[in-house]
């Protein structure tokens, strides 16, 4: 059905496409029409960051920012769900027009700016959640107006908030649509922000009796010397996790394209290859016992390969699912599951 609604949707501005695809996918889990988008997957069993998975493909941050279809996305087959960015306070983002297809390069250019409802809203709607068919995790960030050297308060309000929600939180300091942002992966305000939220997670693991792994997404932009002192102080700090990566701020890949200079971060396909070289290089240098998460340009079950090739544990697509719709997901399943099942035994390829 996705094949028929993708030309449609393509006539429409992009933003208003996005949401009107959310708007028809709440529908169709309310309607009991789910299976007409996607098919039923067998389970692929994970176990990362002490969780379980029933498989290990999930949905990147971005596409549900408030947490409002939560089910929805669940019921397409996704192993585990990431809801957010959220902020402390509701914000607009960037001006419109701020999305952009790049149908040729199957990319898609953004410049959102962690547009959201804030976090109170987000907590509400995941409140309301009935079922969940996997892992939850909450993406967290800043608001655009607080300077970097407040902006520890910022997430730990969030994590705060969302802490008795979530199965695993994000910290997201590699946006580029916020102005600065970036900045907090240098060595020593990475080390100065992450060591502040690592306090504030075992201050709330306590208080709850639980704790919930917290992960940090980073940039694809990141040259060998940033992977190095991030790698370096990620392990000191001991995080649960990292993602990598986010959305990239290099042209070269769609130069010539009508939307090629429009600012904010590119991601699908022309992201595969740095992405997954970002995330190799980190395997190399990151404590083993962290887990990674792979995303970025996954639009095939091959793509999913090359991630777990390169050392995730579990994958995220975003792009890929606008371009190839829910197939994608099983496809990817399927791809993960052959290579664990080759006598390879699904171990990492050389760096």
């Amino acid at each position: 059905m996705y094949s028929l609604a993708r030309p449609l949707l393509f006539t429409l501005d992009a933003e208003r496409a996005h949401g009107l695809g959310l708007s028809a996918l709440e529908l169709a889990y309310r309607t009991g029409t789910t299976p007409l988008l996607a098919s039923r997957l067998k389970p692929l069993p994970s176990r990362v960051f002490g969780l379980d998975f029933p498989n290990p493909v999930g949905l990147a941050a971005g596409l549900d920012k408030n947490g409002e279809h939560v089910e929805a996305l669940f019921a397409l087959g996704f192993g585990f769900v990431e809801i957010g960015t959220v902020t402390p306070r509701a914000q607009e983002g960037n001006p419109r027009p701020r999305l952009f297809r790049l149908p040729r390069h199957n990319a898609i250019i953004n410049r959102m700016g962690f547009n959201n409802l804030g976090v109170d809203a987000l907590v509400k709607n995941v409140e309301r959640v009935q079922r969940r068919a996997g892992p939850l995790g909450i993406n967290i960030g800043k608001n655009k107006d607080t300077a970097n050297e407040d902006a520890l308060s910022d997430y730990v309000h969030c994590m705060e908030r969302v802490y008795p929600l979530a199965d695993y939180i994000t910290v997201n300091i590699s946006s580029p649509n916020t102005a600065g942002l970036r900045e907090l992966q240098e060595e020593q305000a990475l080390r100065q922000l992450v060591g502040g939220l690592r306090e504030c997670q075992e201050q709330l693991a306590a208080k709850h009796g639980r704790r919930v792994p917290m992960l940090v997404k980073i940039a694809p932009d990141l040259n060998d010397r940033d992977i190095e002192a991030a790698a370096r102080v990620l392990s000191e700090l001991a995080v649960d996790g990292v993602i990598a990566t986010n959305t990239t701020v290099d042209r070269q890949a769609v130069e010539g394209d009508p939307h090629a200079k429009e600012m904010g971060g590119l991601s699908g396909a022309p992201l595969l290859g740095q992405s997954t070289l970002v995330l190799r290089r980190m395997r190399a240098r990151l404590a083993e016992s962290i887990p990674l998460i792979g995303v970025g340009g996954i639009l095939s079950g091959a793509d999913a390969v090359a991630k777990t090739s390169a050392g995730a544990a579990l994958v995220q697509c975003y792009s890929g699912l606008i371009f190839r719709g829910p197939a994608l997901i099983g496809e990817c399943v399927a791809a993960i599951r052959r290579r664990r099942e080759s006598p390879s035994g699904g171990a990492p390829a050389p760096l």
